[in-house]
């Protein structure tokens, strides 16, 4: 297991990679390219760039979160074969500089979806929550809220320029149904797969955040049956998942430690996002602290269906809230996650000495 924290580089997060090189445990970060084009080739160039300023911190680079699909793959138009193609150079350019796993998901216009970015918490914390009225109001409305509260701060897959057309994008969709989204999810791993086993590089799609249809949008990575899909669509260990608990458990029917389980076991599972989330009522819910008791989650059993069933992958404390004054990206201050990474250590050696 390598512990690990998402840095958006640079120009992007205000936090530098010296401080995260301070907390202990983490040896890595997961960075990204943020600067270019959604289903343009990454170059070289800017690839070494990125993964060099880790190395000169003293820590790895060895996961991208994420490489974008464009949305001509996931609706299947003819103009696909280009973007899958470049997508394909980007794999390999990756992998010219050691990136081991590519985190990715397949969610039709929206990344993921919160409804309060600064949900407030009785302790006085900021965290980010997903209440199903927040969204009971136009598309427009909805995005221009998410943009409006996010600090000041480009937010992944929500970018500004492509979600401005976000009727029009929608409009693409129209015909789309999960059996669609689900073949054309196929199609695009039968042709990057291969690549990925020339290469050395293992995908690893992120869950559906959240994982059940809003807006009348198809999902086809919800849940266990979902991800057994995935898997044996091309059935090679480099077509493996971003285990994310918070994004799985949305869903209360979802039993994450059965799922942690048994794709553990399988090895199919690269990188794993472990947070904790309180449920509200039905399927509303908020981004909480870590620690078991102040979420929906048993942390340690979490941990413990990753550890005894073989997982060695990566991991990461994926979302944190703003504590101590703290301001920055909705998710991502330090301190919050710093205190994620400890417990979830603390978790592992407990386990691992058991």
């Amino acid at each position: 297991m390598q512990m690990t924290m998402r840095w958006f580089g640079p120009e992007e997060d205000k936090i530098p990679l010296e401080h995260i090189r301070q907390v202990p445990g983490v040896t890595g970060v997961v960075g990204a390219l943020y600067d270019v084009p959604v289903g343009e080739v990454w170059p070289k160039e800017k690839i070494k760039a990125l993964i060099e300023q880790a190395h000169n911190a003293g820590l790895t680079m060895e996961v991208i979160e994420s490489v974008n699909i464009h949305d001509d793959i996931k609706i299947g138009l003819p103009s696909r074969e280009r973007y899958i193609a470049n997508y394909q150079q980007t794999i390999r350019n990756l992998a010219d500089f050691g990136v081991k796993v590519i985190c990715y998901n397949f969610m039709p216009v929206f990344d993921w979806m919160k409804t309060d970015m600064n949900y407030v918490l009785p302790d006085g914390s900021l965290t980010m929550a997903f209440e199903k009225a927040g969204i009971d109001k136009s598309l427009d409305e909805v995005v221009k809220e998410v943009l409006e509260n996010s600090n000041g701060f480009a937010l992944p897959g929500w970018e500004p320029e492509r979600l401005a057309k976000v009727q029009e994008l929608f409009a693409k969709y129209q015909d789309v149904d999960d059996a669609l989204l689900r073949e054309n999810l196929a199609y695009f791993l039968r042709a990057i797969i291969p690549v990925c086993e020339e290469v050395g590089v293992k995908m690893a799609i992120h869950p559906d955040d959240p994982p059940y249809s809003i807006f009348g949008l198809p999902r086809v990575v919800k849940n266990r049956d979902d991800l057994d899909w995935i898997c044996n669509a091309v059935d090679s260990e480099a077509n493996g998942l971003t285990l994310c608990t918070g994004s799985i458990a949305e869903d209360p029917e979802n039993d994450v430690y059965a799922i942690l389980k048994e794709f553990s076991s399988r090895k199919r599972i690269h990188f794993a996002h472990v947070r904790n989330i309180k449920i509200i009522k039905d399927k509303d819910f908020y981004e909480s602290a870590h620690p078991t008791q102040y979420g929906s989650l048993n942390m340690l059993k979490v941990i413990k269906s990753l550890h005894d069933n073989g997982f060695d992958g990566y991991i990461r404390p994926d979302h944190g809230r703003f504590i101590w004054g703290e301001t920055g990206r909705p998710g991502y201050g330090l301190y919050d996650r710093a205190l994620g990474v400890t417990y979830l250590l603390g978790l592992w050696e407990a386990v691992s000495q058991h």
